[in-house]
């Protein structure tokens, strides 16, 4: 029999679920292995030494042995509880876990996971939990190759101009008024959210959440980023449509 190949890192637990009597399955992201996905034996004891460990929003220092289907958690240490206090950010955050679920690879990407990692942070403190998630999600598109294109147009290739243009989810990008007919389902752009997805694109995190928007603006980035995504996804995040029922109970 083959000796494990062990391994340490650091990890963010983006979800877990049960498995047979005692087990957990779980995914994390990493910065150096990108995601991973684990099995936690016999977490769910009473005297697990792994209890408490691995929880969803956690950062934990990991020692891992390689597996055929799972690596197997041999040892795991909570550093840091990034579990927001209220429900609101808390669907937040879960949506900011189950949007890197979605897109991660099995390959290491340190500025991913430092993305979410201080994301996660910001949610914690912000009131601008929206412009927040906009920024992650613009962020997260870029490292995983769909950056949208909002500097020239997709069909003419010439600049964008201060005026009503046309966002194409499947073109991922902008269309001017003059060829707005070569997608079939485009939405409007209007200048100003075109000059905050910009924005939001080149600024880092902390410029970016000093940003003050209107609901409206907010709504229209979010409507925005919400088709590019399903479009990319094929489908809609649970998390998603949880934060709609909630905003609308609010």
């Amino acid at each position: 029999m083959g000796t494990e190949r062990i391994y340490r890192t650091e990890g963010i637990v983006l979800k877990h679920w049960d498995s047979g009597e005692a087990d957990r399955l779980l995914t994390l992201l990493t910065p150096d292995y990108g995601k991973v996905r684990a099995i936690a034996r016999g977490v769910r004891r009473p005297c697990s030494k792994l209890g408490g460990h691995l929880e969803p929003l956690g950062r934990c220092q990991l020692v891992l042995a390689r597996g055929k289907t799972f690596d197997r958690v041999t040892q795991a240490q909570l550093l840091e509880t990034l579990s927001p206090r209220d429900l609101r950010r808390m669907a937040y955050a879960i949506y900011l876990l189950e949007l890197v679920d979605a897109f991660a690879v099995e390959e290491g990407n340190r500025t991913l996971y430092n993305l979410l990692l201080l994301t996660l942070r910001e949610l914690s403190r912000t009131q601008r939990t929206e412009l927040v998630c906009r920024y992650f999600e613009l962020q997260l598109l870029g490292q995983v190759g769909y950056r949208p294109e909002f500097e020239r147009c997709l069909t003419c290739h010439s600049p964008l101009k201060p005026e009503v243009n046309f966002f194409s989810p499947s073109g991922g990008g902008v269309l001017c008024p003059q060829c707005r007919a070569t997608e079939p389902v485009v939405q409007p752009l209007s200048v100003d959210s075109l000059k905050v997805l910009r924005f939001l694109q080149r600024s880092d995190l902390p410029t970016a959440s000093r940003l003050r928007l209107s609901e409206e603006l907010l709504q229209e980035l979010e409507k925005l980023l919400r088709d590019y995504l399903r479009y990319l996804l094929e489908r809609e995040l649970k998390s998603a449509d949880f934060l709609d029922r909630l905003k609308a109970d609010l």
